[in-house]
This record gives structure tokens, C-alpha cells and sequence, in this order.
């Protein structure tokens, strides 16, 4: 789907990404405001100048991938692709901090592979209608869109965005073979 990744090129297994291209889509403020909190870093940052409503003290634009993720982070990666989210999602979880927003595909391989490693998942209520790069929002998508939270912070945000009445939060059940090994 083309409708929802912050930025980044049509190759969507990669994370290299231009200021040029015209289907960039942005996760509109209330978002945040409903979320209440700060971040660190933003990963998927979709450039200077845009979005500039992403409460981050620090952003990465290109490469994200590659580059080293510090603090409590916010991740919009791009959602296109049958595996795209993978590799994002693999690093999101070995940082360990920080609230990613990505589609609400439940029957998705990457789905059952990562979600359950999650510390708490919000289901957006009422369909987030994305920002394109003029600042116009976006026609309702076909799918939801959920956050998932890694650590204590970031349980805080969603605990607190679903007061705010962004969605519902529910806390993944693991089965013994889904538990990290001590």
C-alpha cells in the first residue's frame, strides 16, 4: 500500500529515501497529542520542513536500518511490500524502546512473527486519515492502523492515548514457546 509510510522510495525493502518523492503520507498531530509523550528519536523521519508536528528531539531521514537508534524512539516505517516491515520491525524490537505505529494486518506472517513481543497494542478507532506532504489529509485508508509499545514509556503513552479515546489497548498473551529464553 502506498498510503501510509512516512517516506521512502517505491523499492519498499529498502529504507533508501528522497525528499522528492510526491506519496508521502504523515501521521497527522493528533496522534501525538492523544499519546501525550516526547521521543527521542524519530526513525523514520520523512525529512526537514515536514511533519515538523512529530514530537521528537532528534530525527533520522536515510537509513535508518543501518544506523544505531538511541532512547525512546517513535517508528512510522514504511508499510509497503509483503515483507517490508520485517527488517523494521526486527530492529524495533532489539531496541526495546519506543511506540511503532504500523497496519492492524492480524493474519499476516509478520504480524504473528513480531506483535506478541509488544508490551502493550493500541487499535487506533476510527480509521487514521494520513497527511500527504501539502499538509491535506488523506481519504480513510481500507485498514486500521495499530501502536505497539516496547517498555514501560511507552505503555505509559498508549495507557494514556486510549484514555484520550485514540483506540483500545490490549496486552498480547505468550505462550511458553513465544516467552525470550532467560
Amino acid at each position: 500500500s502506498r498510503r501510509r509510510h512516512t517516506r521512502c522510495s517505491r523499492d519498499w525493502s529498502s529504507d533508501v529515501c528522497s525528499s522528492d518523492l510526491t506519496d508521502e503520507w504523515y501521521t497527522p498531530k493528533y496522534v501525538f497529542d492523544a499519546l501525550g509523550c516526547q521521543f527521542d528519536l524519530d526513525v523514520a523521519h520523512p525529512g526537514k520542513g515536514k511533519a515538523s508536528w512529530i514530537p521528537a528531539s532528534e530525527y533520522i531521514t536515510e537509513h535508518s536500518l543501518a544506523q544505531q537508534w538511541d532512547g525512546f524512539i517513535w517508528m512510522n516505517p514504511p508499510f509497503g511490500g509483503r515483507n517490508g516491515l520485517r527488517p523494521w520491525l526486527n530492529k524495533f524490537f532489539s531496541h526495546g524502546n519506543g511506540i511503532a505505529l504500523v497496519p492492524d494486518r492480524t493474519s499476516a506472517p509478520w504480524w504473528q512473527e513480531y506483535v506478541h513481543k509488544s508490551s502493550l497494542i493500541l487499535f487506533v478507532s476510527k480509521k487514521i486519515k494520513f497527511i500527504d506532504q501539502h499538509g491535506n489529509e488523506g481519504r480513510s485508508p481500507a485498514q486500521g492502523t495499530v501502536l505497539l509499545a516496547v517498555g514501560n514509556r511507552a505503555s505509559i503513552a498508549l495507557l494514556t492515548a486510549s484514555g484520550n479515546g485514540l483506540g483500545q489497548v490490549y496486552s498480547p498473551v505468550r505462550t511458553e514457546d513465544q516467552n525470550p529464553k532467560s
